[in-house]
């Protein structure tokens, strides 16, 4: 069946009573173009639900910026690429004030940092003066110049992508910036089978992101929003989740802890994931699922530990098998 078919327009507003369907055609979508990657597709997912923003990590070449492109041309929102270079300025991103030669005043005209859906690509090629032009958009969905603050557009939705550090100019991410991100993906290389059905595909010309179309309205999309946050949370499961958060802190491997930001942002991927599984309540099971992706990032090891050849996801691991498990009484399903 053509992408350019009828299912694959916006359809006029509509409450979504079926969630389920609303979700199967917005990662079917995506994977039109992005083959074998459905979980990495529904985490993504996740993330929009839970109003967060995703760090795409891997090696060149592997469709970060292809997942990025799809998910955003699969909503019916504004959407803006930015290509971050070493000589991109702040302003770039977020816009400046600029004179008005009839008015001989200032006026302030927005970047492309104001629209629904924004590309970030490469982020870590751009030096950390103007990683920094993000931090108070991630965090507060507003960009102040001047004095004065501007409102982003809602949802705002920054899905980032960044080469694995190593590379040549390459600039880290700074530790309050990745702390800002609700978690991070990679794709990883396709199995052989996935990657002859890319090259096939690609042959026949129907792996082109340019021709997906658009399957979640704006307000469809703020409404499984709202959905996703008034699911149900046991104070059990908010204990477990503190309780996860404050072992990592105190684990002799870790210079630097998942803060009380990371705990609120487990909370909500772990809610839109219970979301996403059709329950209208919180498992232990959906914060499992969403401890890696959401603190894995956050983690900061000691010197010692790096140098043992450590790694984040270990850590996060090990807490997870030594945190106990709450018993919760079973509820029914979604409402």
């Amino acid at each position: 069946m053509s992408i350019l078919s009828h299912s694959n327009r916006p359809r006029p507003f509509e409450t979504p009573s079926d969630p389920e369907r609303l979700v199967e055609s917005l990662l079917s979508n995506v994977e039109r173009v992005l083959i074998g990657k459905r979980k990495t597709v529904k985490l993504c997912v996740a993330a929009m639900l839970a109003r967060g923003h995703v760090l795409i990590e891997d090696v060149p070449g592997t469709g970060k910026t292809l997942l990025a492109k799809a998910l955003a041309r699969s909503l019916d929102c504004s959407f803006s690429r930015i290509q971050f270079t070493p000589d991109l300025l702040p302003a770039d991103v977020t816009g400046a004030s600029v004179y008005h030669p009839v008015r001989h005043d200032f006026a302030f005209r927005k970047g492309p940092l104001f629209a629904h859906v924004v590309l970030a690509d490469e982020l870590n090629r751009t030096p950390a003066r103007t990683q920094a032009a993000l931090l108070e958009a991630m965090e507060e969905r507003q960009v102040t110049a001047d004095g004065t603050s501007y409102a982003l557009p809602e949802p705002f939705l920054l899905l980032a992508t960044q080469n694995a550090m190593g590379g040549e100019g390459a600039y880290p991410l700074p530790e309050a910036q990745l702390d800002r991100f609700l978690l991070q993906v990679s794709l990883g290389y396709p199995t052989l089978r996935e990657e002859a059905d890319i090259l096939g595909r690609q042959g026949s010309g129907m792996a082109s992101v340019d021709r997906l179309r658009p399957v979640l309205l704006r307000e469809e999309l703020l409404a499984l929003q709202e959905q996703a946050a008034r699911i149900h949370v046991d104070e059990a499961l908010c204990e477990y989740i503190a309780r996860l958060s404050e072992a990592t802190r105190s684990h002799p491997d870790a210079k630097w802890g998942a803060s009380p930001r990371a705990s609120l942002a487990l909370l909500r991927a772990a809610k839109a994931h219970a979301f996403l599984s059709g329950r209208s309540y919180l498992l232990p099971d959906d914060v499992k699922e969403m401890v890696l992706p959401v603190l894995t990032h956050r983690m900061v090891l000691t010197s010692a530990a790096r140098y043992a050849g450590r790694r984040s996801e270990e850590l996060v691991s090990e807490v997870v098998d030594r945190t106990p498990i709450p018993g919760l009484q079973k509820r029914g399903g979604r409402s």
